[in-house]
């Protein structure tokens, strides 16, 4: 298309677009004389929304999980696909938790309910069994229609809010009600829609949120599109990234004085991301203590409870801890949340979690379901699998066995391939790494050659940033520098999943190793 034809295409639809908004324009006022041809100014009256006059807030979140790196790496795929010649064959993304994306095979259960539900004539299949039928035909009778592509109620569906009550019932020892379940389109949206409770001023002060550093980007994302701060606290790495009182009392009281901020929750995460981390009952009662102190509610991020692999390691709900604890930590305000798309069900693309509540006060419990409801309901798939988890199957059922082993299988991996990756960075000249006690990632610490810092700066990046370039235009790996997840000053990290299988793991350390080493012999 010559670039007359297209000016002429450009101006119609702006002519058009001011029609139904003013009426028409004044033309030449915003055009551009460029090579004597006139070319319409589409970034001036044209565009109603710019950059200049948007929401100021979601032009500064960050997400590091799917940043620069990432869209390099796709970009080098793109590459290879053309025939460009690299120094490696695929590219490797270690950057994100997404499990089926590795090569983890989906566990046949909950595929199978999965088919039933969304084709339910499958109920007439020999193939399927019984208990995978019953299962969904449970499901079916309780969607409008016998069909998951009604909507839900808000929350949920009731049987489902049901059997996680039941589910936590049963792992806490303490009563849980399906009242207080809310299904939500994986953790990260029940995590945002509590988030959203606080954004409130009072008395001139901004309400801020604390959060352990490392972090998951998606607090720091989320709090600058809502104006809340982030108030961050350094996990101990000395001490297996283990949180001190000290450091909770020294960030909180610094967000008081230096930033004026009323502090008005925290963040736990627990198994750790990106560290690996898996808290102590101790150390948990620590963080409720300082939690009721200082008037704060506790947002326990608890999607990797399946994922422990550490002798001595134990998961520990935050929910059953304070419970254990007694008057007045018992009565806290809590919010704890779950996700299909961790554990061993790796599940990311179906989105499906919960959010269990606990103790909120009724009026704002009411407010938050009011919210829900805006914005219809959760995706019944997700709400299906989620089903599969917390109801899976029992001894004595047909899908039992197979369920089990297929478990079993995956999390049995996932603990060898922990204990690799955490053996092999300690191996490596520069690197330190704490053991991954659980979760799916590791955040070892690499020192970086004082001659490759300066060449970082001169490139107006942090050192690691160019670190992390490094390794993916040398080797195709993409793993996510750790000034993304917040780091103390002078140190270097990165995170890398444990997903890849283990083939395809060995193989990808193999490659750091000789790239840091070729690193080190560079720049020192």
């Amino acid at each position: 298309m010559s670039t007359r034809i297209l000016n002429k295409s450009l101006t119609a639809a702006c002519q058009t677009a001011y029609h139904h908004h003013n009426g028409i324009r004044n033309w030449r006022r915003s055009t551009e004389i460029l090579n004597g041809i006139q070319i319409r100014n589409m970034a001036g009256e044209c565009s109603f929304l710019t950059v200049d006059n948007m929401n100021p807030h979601v032009k500064t979140m960050e997400y590091a999980v799917r940043g620069p790196l990432v869209i390099r790496a796709s970009e080098i795929e793109k590459e290879i696909l053309k025939g460009v010649q690299k120094p490696f064959k695929a590219v490797v993304k270690a950057n994100i938790g997404d499990a089926h994306a590795m090569g983890q095979k989906p566990i046949t259960f909950i595929r199978q309910v999965l088919a039933l539900v969304a084709h339910p004539e499958l109920l007439k299949d020999p193939a399927f069994p019984a208990d995978a039928k019953r299962h969904a035909d449970t499901i079916l009778k309780a969607c409008r229609g016998y069909s998951v592509g009604s909507y839900t109620d808000s929350p949920g569906i009731e049987v489902i809010r049901e059997h996680v009550a039941q589910y936590i019932t049963k792992r806490d020892g303490f009563p849980c009600s399906s009242d207080d379940i809310i299904l939500s389109n994986g953790a990260s949206d029940g995590i945002k829609s509590v988030l959203r409770l606080l954004i409130c001023t009072i008395d001139g002060k901004q309400p801020g949120v604390m959060i352990p550093i490392p972090q998951y980007p998606l607090y720091s994302a989320s709090l600058a599109e809502f104006n809340i701060h982030q108030i961050g606290y350094f996990l101990d790495e000395s001490k297996g990234w283990g949180i001190n009182n000290t450091e909770l009392e020294r960030a909180l009281n610094e967000s008081k004085t230096k930033h004026n901020i009323n502090p008005r929750a925290i963040v736990v995460i627990n198994p750790g991301n990106p560290t690996g981390q898996v808290l102590t009952k101790e150390n948990i009662q620590n963080i409720i203590k300082f939690a009721f102190n200082e008037k704060l509610l506790i947002l326990a991020d608890e999607v990797y409870q399946h994922n422990v692999y550490a002798k001595g390691s134990e998961f520990h709900s935050f929910k059953k801890v304070m419970k254990e604890m007694g008057e007045p930590y018992s009565s806290m305000e809590l919010a704890s949340f779950m996700s299909i798309s961790k554990g061993y069900m790796g599940e990311c693309g179906v989105r499906g979690g919960y959010t269990e509540i606990t103790n909120f006060h009724p009026q704002v419990k009411a407010q938050l379901l009011k919210y829900i409801s805006a914005n219809l309901c959760s995706t019944v798939f997700g709400q299906t699998v989620m089903d599969c988890v917390v109801n899976s199957p029992q001894k004595g059922d047909p899908s039992y066995d197979l369920f089990e082993k297929e478990k079993n299988a995956v999390l049995g991996s996932l603990k060898d391939r922990a204990k690799l990756i955490y053996d092999t960075f300690n191996s490596i000249p520069g690197y330190s790494c704490n053991e991954v006690q659980g979760a799916m990632y590791a955040f070892p610490r690499v020192e970086i050659p004082e001659k490759a810092i300066e060449i970082a700066k001169q490139n107006g990046q942090q050192p690691d940033v160019f670190y992390a370039f490094q390794l993916l235009e040398a080797t195709g790996i993409c793993i996510i520098p750790g000034s993304g997840f917040g780091q103390k000053a002078g140190t270097y990290h990165f995170r890398t999943t444990i997903l890849p299988q283990t083939d395809k793991l060995k193989e990808m350390l193999n490659h750091i190793k000789e790239f840091h080493v070729k690193f080190l012999k560079e720049y020192s």
